[in-house]
C-alpha cells in the first residue's frame, strides 16, 4: 500500500537543494563560528549567509535574526523577555495560540503576573478593538499569532500591530505558520518580534528564529558563549540553519506557485466534504492558509478517524501535533465557541506542493465511504 502525507503544518518535507545545501557542514566542515582560523570563519560566513536568508523572507534586517531551536524555544524566549524587564504587569495572548506561546505565558502568571486570554469571534478572529479595549497601562506584551496551525485562519496583523503600537506596547506574533505559505512582511506589518520555525516550510527540524525590532532591545534567553550577540547562547548548529536559509530563499521564490496548487487541492477536497451529510469544516468562510482544511464527519471522533484513514494509508492529524494524545477539545475550537461533541471529532489535512489533485479525490472517496458506513449503522 503507498501512503499519502498530508500532515504539512506538523513538519513539511526538506525543499529542492536544502540537503545539498548542509551536506558539506554535516560533513566536511567541522569549524565552530566562533573560532577565528578559517575554518570557524568559513563556519560563521554560512551563518551570515543564512541570516540574511531568512531576514528577506519576512522583510527583515539581518542582525535582528536570533537563531533557536525551533519556534517553541523562540516563543518562550520571547515570553520570557516580559520577566527580565518588568517585576510585574499584564501580557495578553490570543485564545488560540499555540501551546509552545500559552503555555510560558501561564508560567509568568504563576510567578506573579496577570494573564488575560484574547478572545476570538466565530471564525477565529481577534478584533482589533476588543484587543484595543483590553490594553492599559499595565500592560507589558501582546502576543497574538499571524496564522492559526489549526484552522489555518490568518489574523489582520497590520491592524492590531496599529492597535498595539497606539497603546505603546510591543506585538508578539507566532509567524511558524504563516511563513513560507503567505508573504510575510515583519517591517510593513509593524511588529515588534517575530518567531519563526524551519521545518514548517522546508527547513530542517531542530531550527527557528525569534526575529526582534531594532528599536527594541529584548534580553537574551540562553546565557554563556555570547552567541547571537549575547541573545542566545551556545554553539550555532551550522548545518540546520544552512538549511533554513536555504529553504527560506527558495520558498520565497516559490511562494506563488505553492499558493496556487496548494489552494487548489484545499478546495477541491472541501467541494468534496460539502456533499457529505453533516460536515463542519471550520473557518470555512475565513481567510485561511492556502493549504490548510480543519473539519469535522458528524458521529465521529478525531481518534477514531485518525486510526481509519491511515488503515488506508493517509497521514492526517487532529490538529496541533504538539497536542496530540489529548481527550479534550481542540482549544482553539473552544475559543471559537464549537461545541464538544463536534470539537472531538476535528480532523486536519495540511497539502504540499508534493501532493496531487489524484491524492485529493482518493481521500475524498475514502472519507465518503467512512460516512456512509456510519450513516448504516446508525440506521440498522
Amino acid at each position: 500500500m503507498s501512503f499519502t502525507y498530508l500532515d504539512n503544518n506538523a513538519g513539511a518535507g526538506l525543499a529542492p537543494h536544502v540537503l545539498d545545501a548542509m551536506l558539506p557542514y554535516l560533513q566536511q566542515q567541522q569549524g565552530n563560528p566562533s573560532s577565528s582560523h578559517r575554518f570557524g570563519r568559513y563556519a560563521q560566513s554560512a551563518l551570515d549567509k543564512a541570516r540574511q536568508q531568512v531576514a528577506r523572507l519576512v522583510n527583515a534586517q539581518p542582525s535582528q535574526v536570533i537563531f533557536t531551536s525551533g519556534g517553541t524555544e523562540a516563543n518562550n524566549q520571547a515570553i520570557a523577555g516580559v520577566a527580565e524587564l518588568y517585576d510585574s504587569g499584564k501580557i495578553l495572548v490570543g485564545a488560540t495560540e499555540h501551546p509552545a506561546m500559552l503555555e510560558p505565558a501561564r508560567r509568568l502568571q504563576r510567578h506573579g503576573f496577570e494573564l488575560a486570554l484574547i478572545p476570538v469571534d466565530k471564525n477565529g478572529y481577534v478584533d482589533p478593538e476588543t484587543l484595543a479595549g483590553m490594553i492599559d497601562d499595565n500592560t507589558r506584551l501582546v502576543s497574538v499569532m499571524w496564522a492559526n496551525n489549526e484552522t489555518g485562519v490568518i489574523q489582520d496583523i497590520p491592524a492590531l500591530a496599529s492597535v498595539c503600537h497606539r497603546k505603546g506596547v510591543p506585538l508578539l506574533t507566532d509567524a511558524v505558520q504563516a511563513a513560507g505559505k503567505l508573504p510575510v512582511d515583519m517591517t510593513a506589518a509593524g511588529v515588534d518580534m517575530l518567531t519563526l520555525s524551519a521545518h514548517k516550510f522546508g527547513g530542517p527540524k531542530g531550527v527557528g528564529a525569534l526575529i526582534v525590532s531594532p528599536g527594541l532591545d529584548w534580553p537574551g534567553y540562553i546565557l554563556g558563549g555570547g552567541q547571537e550577540e549575547d541573545k542566545r547562547s551556545g554553539t550555532e548548529n551550522v548545518s540546520a540553519i544552512v538549511g533554513f536559509g536555504a529553504a527560506a530563499e527558495y520558498v520565497q521564490s516559490h511562494l506563488e506557485d505553492y499558493q496556487q496548487h496548494c489552494r487548489k487541492l484545499r478546495d477541491l477536497l472541501e467541494q468534496h466534504l460539502k456533499q457529505i451529510p453533516g460536515v463542519t469544516i471550520f473557518a470555512g468562510e475565513a481567510d485561511r492558509l492556502p493549504n490548510t482544511c480543519f473539519f469535522a464527519l458528524q458521529g465521529f471522533d478525531s481518534d477514531t478517524m485518525l486510526m481509519a484513514l491511515d488503515k488506508q494509508g493517509f497521514a492526517v492529524s487532529s490538529g496541533s501535533a504538539c497536542g496530540t494524545g489529548r481527550q479534550t477539545p481542540s482549544h482553539v475550537l473552544t475559543a471559537m465557541g464549537v461545541p464538544d461533541p463536534i470539537a472531538l471529532g476535528a480532523i486536519r489535512v495540511s497539502v504540499s506542493m508534493q501532493n496531487s489533485v489524484e491524492e485529493i479525490e482518493e481521500l475524498a472517496k475514502v472519507l465518503e465511504k467512512e460516512a456512509n458506513r456510519f450513516s448504516h449503522l446508525l440506521n440498522r
